[in-house]
Order: C-alpha cells, then structure tokens, then sequence
C-alpha cells in the first residue's frame, strides 16, 4: 500500500469509532466487524471479503499505539496544508502521485508506520540527505490471541495450562537474515545500509524507503528457500500459562509479553486468551460470589436447624436455620467464595429450598392432619385476597 493510499484512507471510519477512542473501543469495534465480514462466514461474497481486509488494515495501524500516533500526526500535517496545491506557504506545486511513489514489499522489515515515520522525519530538511536507518528500529512483537477451557474449580481458584502458539518469528533456517543458510545479505549500495532514500523536491527533501533494497538495507542475492527472503516464518511453541483466580466464562486475561518475538530487539507482544468455563453441578457465580441452593425439610425450616452446607474445594460448613424460615432465603457464608484480585475470598450464598415429600405414612399423615385442625383460623392467603380487591 502506498504512503498516499495511508494518509487518504479513515480507518476511524472504517471500524466506525471516533478518533478519541480507547484501545479497547477499537478492538470491540474490530472484533464486531471481523466476524460480520469473515470470509469464512460469507464465502463468495468479494464484497465483504473485500471489507474484512479494509476492517483488518483498519485495525492493524489503530490497534499499535505507536503506529496510531504517526498516523494522526500525518493526517493532522497533511491536513494542513501539505496535500493542497502548494506546500511551504506558496512554495513549491508537486503531485501526490510523485511524492508518495514509494510501496513496501513483504520482507521488508518495516510496515506502513515505519514508513510515515522516515517520510516525514525529513520533510523539512530542505536539500540533506537522510540516513534514518528503518533496519535497526526496535519492533514490538505481534499480539497473540488463544483460547482455553476449564472446569468451574479451576476459574474459581486459579490454574495453570498448557497452550501451543503459533505467530511469526525470525526464520530458523536463516535467523532471520532472509540469505540462504551459508550466505550473508549485502549493504544497498544505493542507501548505504540505512533503509531509508532522500528525494529533493525544490526546497523539501523527502526521506522515503529505499526502492532497490525495499526499505532493509540489505539485499539478500540468494534468498532463502524456506521464508522467501522476508527473514520470518511461523513459529509454533508450547508455553505454561498461568490463570488467575476468579475468571469468569468469557473474559479474556492478558498476559503480558508472552506473545509473538519482536524484531530487532523490541518487546514481545502480548497473549490474550479467551476463557470458557463449564458449568458446576452444584455451584453457580454471582459476581465473585457463590451461589448454591440447600434443600431442608419442612420441620428444618419451621422449628430451626443446624444443617451441613459444600463449600467449593473445602469441607461443609454449618448453617445454623433459624425458626420460621420462608422458602427462598438466602444465607451469607464468609470467605467461601471466589478469591478476589487483591487475595481476599468473597461469600458463599446459601438458599434455602423447603422440601414437601411426596408420599406420607399414616402416622405422619396423622400428626400433619392434626397440626392443620390446630392451624384452622390461620389463612395465610387472607391478607393476599384483601389487596386483590382494593386495588
């Protein structure tokens, strides 16, 4: 893709998200539109293949922080006056299609924000020459994203699993040099090793990516068969990574650093995994609160009880049921429920179910029989006919 191409596409309006938004605004607008317009989801349809590719550039430059800012920055120069018809306060008239010849090929080591960077840098060094190398620049890692299943316990208290990745990384069999293994790339005689060529345009000169050796300053003769030349491949490894306490079924933990390699230095990315957590047989969440629900008896529930109560991964606690408990009542257990991100445990949460068995012997049939004669003049219904009627 061209700079000019760079500089005339909104990708806010693209992912339909204001300038001001958060990373996390872009990515919820990215992921949205990334499984309308799946190519996966909508096969043979170029038009929306061709507007998951859009959402994904899109995304590629607003998603990296550093890449954002270069592209405000232009965005903001050229409209300001570079892209009208005369740059420098009534200068020099020139083309776009001239300024902005230079495109980036795969393997180059520099992506669309590399090369605003080393064109604007020298924007204002009026007839110099620019030697911003664009091959020794740091460059953070990818994001890497994955999924994971566990069992209820497991999110509740936390759990180590195993994922095997799979992102770019130099190439094994040229360690990333591009060259085939016994061969070394040579400097750009053209750029001297800096990556990065000058173009004089009157009082401007324009610093842009090489075009013989496309931006690395090296230049590989004999590629290497395995990554082509471009110095990458995938990679694929196993890794340990931990699960804090607490996760909920569809929250997604990063990890910081665990993600793709950077390139000449710079910083891994992050890994981001997607929880999915299996429903619990006796359990439930409620927050960082647990939740159960305890059958007891009619005479439980009426006369009082201690009753025995599962706590989750520990041994039951005694609830102590007063007289007259209605059906439905929740009880709070301190401590037995979820472990929370600054260690403490919240509640379990008890509820009460009244149980009626259903067949009776004759002599539990009796005493019920006469504890209902007793009970006779108390309709519990009374006060419930009475608000009927003068509503």
């Amino acid at each position: 893709m061209s700079t000019k191409d760079y500089l005339e596409k909104d990708y806010y309006a693209v992912l339909g998200v204001p300038k001001t938004a958060t990373a996390d605004e872009i990515k919820k607008a990215y992921r949205k539109l990334a499984r309308q317009y799946h190519p996966d989801t909508n096969k043979g349809d170029a038009t929306k293949e061709t507007k998951f590719k859009e959402v994904s550039e899109a995304y590629d430059v607003l998603s990296d922080s550093k890449r954002r800012k270069e592209y405000d920055e232009a965005r903001t120069l050229f409209g300001s006056g570079v892209g009208g018809q005369r740059a420098g306060g009534g200068g020099f008239p020139f083309d776009f299609g001239d300024l902005f010849g230079g495109t980036a090929q795969p393997g180059s080591g520099g992506g669309t924000g590399d090369r605003l960077g080393d064109l604007f840098g020298g924007l204002f060094n009026r007839g110099g020459s620019t030697r911003t190398s664009t091959t020794s620049r740091p460059r953070r890692g990818q994001d890497v994203e994955s999924e994971v299943t566990l069992t209820f316990t497991e999110a509740a208290e936390g759990t180590t699993v195993s994922l095997r990745l799979t992102s770019s990384a130099a190439c094994g069999a040229c360690t990333g040099t591009g060259a085939r293994a016994g061969t070394t790339p040579r400097v750009c005689p053209t750029c001297e090793g800096t990556g990065a060529a000058s173009r004089n345009l009157g009082n401007f000169a324009f610093s842009e990516p090489c075009r013989d050796c496309k931006g690395r300053g090296l230049i590989v003769d004999d590629p290497c068969p395995v990554c082509e030349g471009s110095g990458r491949a995938r990679s694929t490894r196993t890794i340990q990574a931990r699960i804090p306490a607490g996760v909920a079924d569809g929250q997604r933990v990063r990890l910081k650093g665990k993600g793709a390699p950077g390139e000449n230095g710079g910083p891994a990315g992050d890994l981001y995994i997607q929880t999915h957590v299996k429903p619990h047989a006796v359990f439930g969440r409620s927050g960082d609160n647990l939740t159960i629900t305890v059958p007891v008896t009619f005479t439980e529930a009426a006369l009082g009880a201690e009753i025995k109560v599962p706590t989750l991964k520990g041994m039951p606690v005694t609830l102590r049921i007063p007289p007259g408990t209605p059906n439905g009542r929740t009880f709070r257990v301190r401590g037995r429920g979820v472990t929370r991100k600054d260690g403490t445990r919240a509640d379990l949460l008890a509820t009460v179910e009244v149980v009626v068995p259903k067949t009776l012997d004759d002599k539990s049939r009796e005493l019920l029989t006469e504890f209902n004669t007793a009970n006779a003049s108390e309709d519990p219904r009374a006060e419930l006919i009475q608000r009927a009627r003068s509503e």
